[in-house]
């Protein structure tokens, strides 16, 4: 018995194969979920839902793009008849600094991070409202919570800290139609954003203030979205959680 057994989830910028996105995907499926991975490249996303299995599938989305959205949203209802399941994943993230940041970069960094939150969730809350039933899942950042630190610059804090004063919102406002919503706030976690960046010296700075003493695995961020996703979160709605190892303990 998988937890999502006949469910089905809509999961944003999940084409790339260590990403966060790709780890939930491949989750989902294994508990039972049917699953459309979005991403910018229709050829990558189709690529990503075939390698966790058959009966998934990948569609180009641009999630700044309203229309795009819309159209995605359409395609998966005519796929698999429903959607109980909305994982805004996609994001963007730019390592400068405050007097660095024009105002092209924090476009770019609020259009996705954040309109691309508003706008999936936009298109899929009428048919969620019509089911009474749905569960949206925004993925934000410890970035958010202690004001950068690792790698986005202060837009990306913002971008994120914009992204939990959403979910708390649409927490509230969907609660009566059966819809909850919920944050995942990652701390620093091994994937292909991060692959590379780092110098020793950086990585070991950032494990430091870490008490479980290593990188978060996307396996890790996953974990908590099935949890979420799932009825075992029946009553946990317009919530942040933390998984960072414990590295935003107060």
């Amino acid at each position: 018995m998988g937890l999502l057994d006949g469910q089905t989830a809509i999961i944003t910028g999940a084409a790339s194969m260590k990403g966060l996105g790709k780890a939930t995907a491949q989750l989902f499926a294994e508990h039972g979920c049917r699953v459309a991975i979005l991403d910018l490249e229709a050829a990558q996303a189709e690529d990503a839902a075939a390698n966790i299995g058959d009966g998934h599938v990948g569609l180009a989305c641009d999630v700044t793009r309203k229309a795009d959205c819309e159209a995605a949203v359409a395609a998966v209802l005519e796929a698999f008849g429903q959607i109980d399941i909305l994982v805004n994943n996609a994001g963007i993230t730019q390592p400068l600094r405050i007097m660095d940041i024009k105002h092209e970069n924090y476009d770019a960094v609020l259009d996705v991070n954040l309109l691309g939150t508003l706008n999936m969730s936009q298109a899929v809350i009428p048919h969620m409202r019509d089911r009474r039933s749905g569960k949206l899942i925004n993925m934000s950042s410890v970035s958010a919570q202690r004001g950068g630190g690792i790698f986005g610059g202060p837009h990306y804090s913002a971008a994120k800290a914009g992204v939990l004063g959403l979910t708390k919102a649409m927490a509230r406002e969907l609660a009566p139609d059966g819809i909850r919503a919920n944050a995942i706030c990652p701390g620093f976690i091994a994937t292909d954003i991060t692959q590379g960046k780092l110098t020793p010296e950086m990585k070991e700075k950032i494990l430091a203030g870490i008490p479980m003493g290593r990188a978060g695995e996307a396996s890790d961020v996953a974990g908590c979205a099935l949890f979420l996703a799932s009825d075992l979160s029946a009553y946990v709605t317009g919530s942040e959680v933390d998984v960072n190892g414990g590295s935003l303990i107060h």
